[in-house]
């Protein structure tokens, strides 16, 4: 059976705890019976994979030969966007200076406008408001303002993941209550995510916003969640748990697939069929959850698209999640 020894790490920890789970799973019955169990089994770790394909299921360059390239082509893309849009917005939401949002106007003066608030990606770890203007720019072409918020980077608040959720949760909280500062209408909010911040904007669609905030409990119109973790018991189990500090309440807290009861918006869940397996499994399994509780979600499969290829079809009016988007918020 498995033994946690003193020098384990926190992942080699939970790991151990968990092969045994899957294991006694798998063979529950040899266990009971005293049999044997092949030594295959005994490293199994989650549905089937063993720590090194766990893992790498969690790593985007491990499916992604051409990952580096579309970073740079990304970067790119943004620099011009900025030269193009003009300076976006700064608010604070919070009191710490992280605690910032951007605000991309429309390029139209129809106002009130519709808003897409943008959950930026980068493992929880990286990525700033800045570097997403080209998510923006084709909403704020198309009459929308775009919100991208900042928050937290988990190793700066002592890899406690519930910081992020509480961050991006006070950000749509904040967007709903000054809408009107910048023109926009706060009855048409509308939130977006990928990757890490495919996940926080799942957070956001499943908060009990008039429990925990006192507001509309469907103060989020409509959203487009793009290659997402829904459930962090595998996230949890993996090699990302060497960064973040999951416990059974984060885990429970933060994965959206158990808090469906307080999904009141239409939602397009969407992945890549050249994602890793898991990520391909996480958008499944929550759009199935989500349907089987009555939820209105359509799942949309971006063919032969790597992780970071489909974060290019949200910022793209044309492609397969920017149009998508568009349609729902009945601009496109």
């Amino acid at each position: 059976m498995a033994k946690v020894s003193a020098s384990m790490t926190r992942r080699e920890a939970i790991s151990a705890g968990a092969a045994l789970a899957t294991t006694l799973g798998v063979a529950g019955s040899r266990f009971a019976f005293g049999q044997n169990v092949s030594s295959e089994e005994k490293r199994l770790v989650w549905l089937g994979m063993d720590q090194a394909a766990l893992d790498a299921a969690y790593d985007q360059r491990a499916y992604s030969p051409t990952f580096d390239a579309h970073l740079a082509r990304r970067t790119a893309r943004n620099k011009a966007a900025l030269e193009r849009l003009p300076q976006p917005l700064r608010y604070a939401y919070g009191d710490r200076p992280i605690e910032a949002l951007d605000v991309h106007l429309s390029n139209q003066t129809k106002r009130p406008a519709p808003i897409v608030i943008y959950i930026h990606g980068g493992a929880w770890r990286g990525g700033v408001a800045s570097g997403f203007a080209w998510v923006a720019e084709p909403f704020v072409n198309s009459g929308a303002h775009v919100v991208v918020p900042e928050y937290s980077h988990v190793q700066d608040v002592g890899d406690d993941l519930s910081v992020l959720g509480d961050e991006v949760r006070r950000a749509v909280a904040w967007v709903y209550e000054n809408a009107e500062s910048f023109s926009g209408d706060r009855d048409r909010i509308f939130i977006s995510g990928h990757s890490a911040g495919g996940h926080l904007a799942a957070v956001t669609a499943t908060t009990d916003w008039a429990g925990d905030f006192g507001l509309p409990a469907n103060l989020i119109r409509g959203g487009l969640i793009a290659s997402g973790m829904f459930d962090l018991e595998p996230v949890r189990l993996s090699s990302r748990s060497e960064y973040v500090l999951f416990t059974d309440e984060t885990v429970h807290d933060l994965s959206p697939q158990r808090h469906l009861e307080h999904l009141h918006a239409p939602l397009l869940i969407a992945y890549g069929t050249l994602e890793t397996p898991e990520f391909q499994r996480q958008s499944r399994d929550f759009a199935a959850a989500a349907s089987a509780a009555g939820k209105d979600v359509k799942l949309l499969v971006a063919e032969g698209c790597y992780h970071l290829e489909v974060e290019q079809t949200i910022a793209n009016p044309y492609g397969l999640l920017g149009k998508a988007l568009l349609d729902m918020m009945e601009l496109g």
